[in-house]
């Protein structure tokens, strides 16, 4: 297993952050190098909300999709917002494999 890692950044609601940390274990255990949010604001980090924020923290995500090779959604019941579609989007759209939870 040593050697070429796959770089794989997750995306999705943070409302989901028990996904998100499940998903982030076994895909790192299976060899990934994994990317994910740096805070969950639907979860209790409310210093996402904070004026300007949100703003930076969306910018922010779309350059970890840039280091990714592909994403991983985090689309608990098929759950996919505003923010998420617009990562799904962006990553096709620079040739990045878009898998799935659900």
């Amino acid at each position: 297993m040593v050697g070429k890692y796959k770089v794989i950044t997750l995306c999705g609601s943070t409302r989901f952050k028990e996904q998100f940390l499940e998903a982030q274990k076994r895909l790192t255990l299976e060899g990934n190098i994994v990317i994910s949010v740096g805070l969950f604001g639907h979860s209790g980090d409310d210093e996402a909300w904070a004026p300007g924020t949100k703003e930076m923290l969306d910018d922010m995500h779309k350059r970890k999709i840039d280091m990714a090779d592909e994403i991983y959604v985090i689309n608990v019941g098929g759950y996919i917002g505003e923010s998420t579609r617009s990562e799904i989007e962006y990553a096709k759209k620079n040739g990045r494999v878009v898998r799935y939870l659900e």
